[in-house]
């Protein structure tokens, strides 16, 4: 990082103390008035007086230690299925030796009580608040779920729209490979003559379905419900015959995600409490012909992979079934993908507490910030309805092992 903080405010003094005034009318400087031109029965004009320009305050470290009678209702949540999901997920964790012994412990716990499993928790680990750069503790916690769709494995007039795994034509390249302090950054791109150029956004890519139709691993039957499994990264899809497959998160075309509700509001389509995604839906469907319109203005695109329908959830970060209401996405540049964490926040559109253990198990393209999560409610129709209703406040108390230092692995 370069230590550029003392010359800018040199600048930024210089720049900003003149020896004459500025006119208001014309924002140009005069020449300084001298000894020589003032007249001796007149004053010379006064200089101004130079603001004193403040350096910006120091953001805040983003894990503070903590103590456990910080977090609201503690006492109160069982945290059985977040042990149960916390052990699972050791065999991703316990890779860094600073939860090797925490894992090994886990695993010869006997008593599932609630009482005995916040004693463990407490005896193994040390609650860390998690602060943004501001110094503030709250943050957006949003939801997120697993939709059920209508698919087709071969086109046909009411199955019409492609769900497409990662194309031959993409290149991704891996960042960490040649700067390891960028482990969780890629790029993705296309080679056009002798250059790697970005990959399709969605509006480039759309023109392009019919012909790369034969490479479909599903078709559904509607684009909007598709539009919104790409934004959740998993779905489940029936079939005719009453079977069910699941589509995962299998790769992005590297473009930034865009809201299509924030696009409705600044358009003046939607209020911005309307602006849930039972109101994109409602939008939608009463304006077939802006569609596309409306889609494309989010370029980012997900591509999937089939897998069977099993376990508790679809696959998170780390290749391990989500479990509902238990889950939550994160930002692993500031989170430790598995690590447990105390949320405290409030139930979807509503004052009601919701203070429980859950696990850092995913992450997601618009899940950017210190304080900031997708709640993972689960699979199917009510599971979508909590999801698309939540954009709650809250607050995040991540639970390291004792001796844990920030900054280290």
């Amino acid at each position: 990082m370069f230590r550029f903080f003392p010359l800018i405010f040199v600048l930024l003094a210089l720049a900003g103390c003149s020896q004459s005034p500025l006119k208001p009318e014309s924002r140009a400087v005069e020449p300084a008035p001298t000894a020589a031109s003032c007249p001796a029965s007149a004053a010379c004009p006064a200089c101004p007086v130079c603001p004193v320009v403040e350096p910006p305050k120091p953001a805040e470290k983003p894990l503070q230690a903590a103590d456990w009678n910080e977090l609201p209702g503690w006492t109160d949540d069982d945290p059985g299925a977040a042990f149960t999901a916390f052990v699972a997920g050791c065999r991703s964790l316990e890779r860094q030796a600073q939860w090797k012994p925490v894992c090994a412990s886990a695993r010869e716990v006997r008593d599932k009580s609630a009482a005995a499993l916040r004693g463990w928790f407490e005896a193994q680990l040390q609650p860390w608040a998690l602060v943004n750069p501001d110094g503030s503790r709250n943050g957006l916690i949003t939801g997120y779920y697993e939709p059920i769709l209508k698919g087709s494995r071969q086109q046909t007039r009411g199955y019409k729209h492609p769900v497409f795994g990662p194309p031959d034509d993409m290149i991704v390249v891996e960042l960490a490979d040649l700067y390891p302090e960028l482990k969780h950054l890629r790029l993705r791109g296309r080679i056009e003559g002798h250059k790697l150029v970005p990959y399709y956004s969605r509006a480039e890519w759309t023109p392009q379905e019919s012909r790369r139709s034969p490479a479909a691993l599903m078709w559904i039957d509607d684009p909007i419900d598709l539009f919104f499994m790409q934004i959740q990264g998993s779905g489940q899809v029936q079939l005719a015959d009453g079977s069910r497959v699941r589509l995962n998160y299998a790769d992005q075309n590297g473009h930034p995600y865009r809201s299509i509700g924030r696009w409705l509001i600044d358009k003046g389509e939607l209020k911005t409490e309307q602006a849930s995604m039972q109101g994109i839906k409602a939008w939608a469907k009463s304006n077939p012909a802006r569609l596309t319109e409306l889609l494309n203005t989010n370029p980012s695109l997900v591509f999937f992979r089939e897998l069977p329908v099993e376990g508790s959830g679809p696959q998170g970060a780390l290749g391990l079934p989500l479990t509902p209401e238990r889950s939550l996405a994160v930002d692993p540049r500031h989170v430790p993908l598995g690590a447990p964490i105390w949320l405290a926040t409030t139930r979807p559109n509503s004052t009601q507490t919701l203070n429980r253990l859950m696990l850092g198990q995913d992450t997601g393209g618009a899940i950017r910030g210190v304080v900031r999560a997708d709640f993972y409610w689960g699979s199917g129709v009510e599971a979508g309805n909590q999801a698309g209703k939540m954009r709650q406040q809250g607050r995040m108390w991540v639970l390291m092992p004792r001796g844990y230092q920030p900054g280290t692995p």
